[in-house]
């Protein structure tokens, strides 16, 4: 009997396995990054920047740093501070133009969760080339200030990859 009960439950758990995971990838847009697929220069600028702004998970220091709550909160990125000195035309893994910023649920504070890279359009016609290799996929947002944007999560784990534009843990 118990043995049956084994199968039984071995079956279910096999039976879901294929609904959690995809069953095809249209081109190689359709991959994520992660940490598993990504070369060791990619990874190498990303500890840089999880070094560059470690001192942000203080939003105190950020704010002594030059980074201002603008007061834009985006489901799926968060709250954003800005560091406007820093935008320019000059990507720099250690230096991000954009602190985003999470709820935390049933506490009354911000976690750091992600930063953004912004270059205005104006500055450059194409994408930037950002973090070594291709798996970063700039976001052209000609809305308000026109913008090549690069959301990297290296705070908070995301399913979606490293460099996916929304994350869904975020409220």
């Amino acid at each position: 009997m118990t043995s049956f009960r084994l199968s039984l439950i071995f079956i279910a758990v096999c039976s879901l396995l294929p609904g959690s995971v995809p069953m095809t990838v249209h081109g190689t847009a359709a991959l994520t990054a992660t940490a598993d697929n990504l070369s060791s220069a990619t990874n190498e600028q990303l500890a840089q920047a999880r070094r560059g702004t470690a001192k942000y998970h203080d939003i105190e220091q950020a704010e002594a740093d030059g980074y201002v709550n603008i007061n834009i909160y985006e489901s799926g990125e968060g709250l954003h501070y800005v560091n406007f000195s820093l935008v320019d035309a000059n990507f720099d893994p250690e230096h991000p133009e954009v602190l985003l910023y999470a709820p935390v649920p049933h506490e009354n504070r911000l976690e750091l969760v992600a930063v953004e890279y912004v270059i205005p359009l104006n500055l450059s016609s194409d994408a930037p080339a950002g973090f070594s290799g291709d798996a970063d996929v700039w976001r052209e947002n000609s809305e308000g200030l026109g913008l090549w944007e690069l959301n990297t999560w290296i705070w908070l784990h995301n399913s979606n990859g490293t460099f996916a534009f929304k994350n869904p843990r975020v409220p």
